[in-house]
């Protein structure tokens, strides 16, 4: 098949790549053309992706356009894969469309747009080529970022909502290449798969939130959360996924997604005290590290020399929107601290954004060098390079050998062996 797809989204380049790799012809219309596109970090951040999105160019199978670029005569799939605040651009490509007299038009819209988004676009599209088998389907994004390429194309399920019979069937064929061992389409209305997306998000939120909460809980009881968490994983009813405290989550989806979920409850008229909730403990966990540092230090920061392991807000990405190492690191900078960070790929990110914040912070491409005479090491996130470091050259760097373990990745008893004082997230 012939498809036009809009946006320069981890989703976006994904699809294209992916489903140009499976035989279809993808026209790929990116914000500022081919020179946006080969300037653009998603592909980089995603593993596999540049590679992918190289050969399909070489091969001729993809091909990358301006956005208001005219479509081909062949196109009849038009596949949406805008950021949140483009909804109005949405709307524009959809009305541009023309009626076609060899086959109807198929838009499936994978941007998080506000549930009733799908619906609205319908509505475009039948103004815009009138009443026929004309469809707008909502494909909700579910990649998870650093893992992206491989949530596409072996993906465990896909949610889609469409009342159109013709446009399920046109999506399975789409997706064919990447569905082969089981039909794992689960269909649904566009509202039910928009609001789908949202409520999953939420509940991660909610679990990583309980957990903290438990977790702070446990440090007041003398209680190992880890074991707790083990034990509460073992249930069948509850499971281990998203279970592991930490100092707060962050990323620009997974926030996003929960506070447009509170939004859509507010303008339903109702009150969500639990999303409320959890967003309130998850932005009170980004402080955990800094409020045990300065219980450690009796209030006493001013002048202290502190490391920081991770700036992005997850593993294997070079993001920081919404990362709690920038709001760890603006408490510190309060407080008079001279903050050292070593990440393994957000460091670009980190530096433009300590430039903005007209701030001193001092990078380290070695994460040993941002230990030199420090008063304590904060670990933010748990990159499988800081899992097994050499604690002895830790303790030889480090003017005092304190260790705060947002992620709870060190063994305490292991660290404690070798002379250092240990904080964890609900461990001691």
């Amino acid at each position: 098949m012939y498809l036009a797809i809009y946006g320069d989204t981890t989703g976006a380049l994904v699809s294209a790549g992916a489903l140009a790799s499976s035989g279809h012809f993808v026209a790929l219309h990116v914000p500022g053309g081919r020179a946006a596109f080969q300037a653009s970090e998603v592909p980089s951040r995603e593993p596999g992706l540049n590679t992918l999105l190289a050969e399909q160019l070489a091969a001729g199978t993809l091909v990358v356009e301006e956005m208001e670029a005219p479509l081909r005569p062949e196109v009849a799939v038009i596949w949406l894969a805008l950021a949140p605040a483009q909804f109005e651009l949405a709307y524009n490509i959809v009305a541009r469309l023309q009626p076609r007299s060899d086959a109807p038009w198929l838009v499936v819209n994978q941007s998080t747009f506000p549930v009733g988004s799908s619906e609205a676009l319908q509505d475009v599209l039948t103004e815009a080529v009138g009443e026929g088998d004309d469809a707008v389907l909502c494909l909700p994004d579910l990649l998870v970022e650093g893992a992206a390429l491989a949530g596409f194309t072996r993906a465990e399920h896909w949610l889609a909502g469409s009342s159109s019979f013709w446009a399920q069937r046109m999506l399975a064929e789409i997706l064919r290449p990447f569905n082969r061992r089981r039909d794992n389409i689960m269909w649904m209305t566009t509202r039910e798969a928009e609001f789908t997306k949202l409520a999953i998000s939420g509940m991660l939120a909610t679990r990583l939130s309980f957990m903290n909460d438990m977790a702070n809980l446990a440090d007041t009881l003398g209680v190992d959360i880890e074991n707790v968490r083990q034990g509460m994983g073992a249930d069948q009813r509850i499971g281990p996924a998203y279970l592991y405290p930490g100092c707060g989550f962050g990323g620009p989806a997974f926030s996003r997604d929960v506070l447009s979920l509170a939004r859509e409850l507010q303008r339903s008229g109702m009150q969500s005290e639990l999303l409320n909730q959890v967003w309130r403990i998850n932005e009170r966990q980004k402080e955990v590290l800094f409020h045990k540092l300065w219980q450690h230090y009796g209030a006493n920061l001013q002048g202290r020399r502190v490391a920081l392991w991770g700036a992005a807000f997850k593993p294997g990405t070079a993001r920081i929107d919404n990362a709690p190492s920038l709001r760890l690191i603006q408490a510190l900078w309060a407080q008079g601290v001279e903050v050292h960070v070593h990440d393994p790929k957000a460091m670009a990110a980190l530096s433009g954004w300590a430039k903005e914040q007209g701030q001193a912070l001092f990078l380290h491409d070695d994460p040993y060098d941002a230990l030199q005479q420090a008063d304590a090491l904060l670990l933010v996130t748990e990159w499988k390079s800081y899992w097994s470091p050499d604690f002895s050259r830790m303790a030889r760097l480090m003017r005092h050998g304190v260790l705060l373990d947002g992620r709870n990745i060190w063994d305490p008893e292991f660290v404690k062996e070798r002379g250092f004082i240990y904080h964890g997230i609900g461990r001691h």
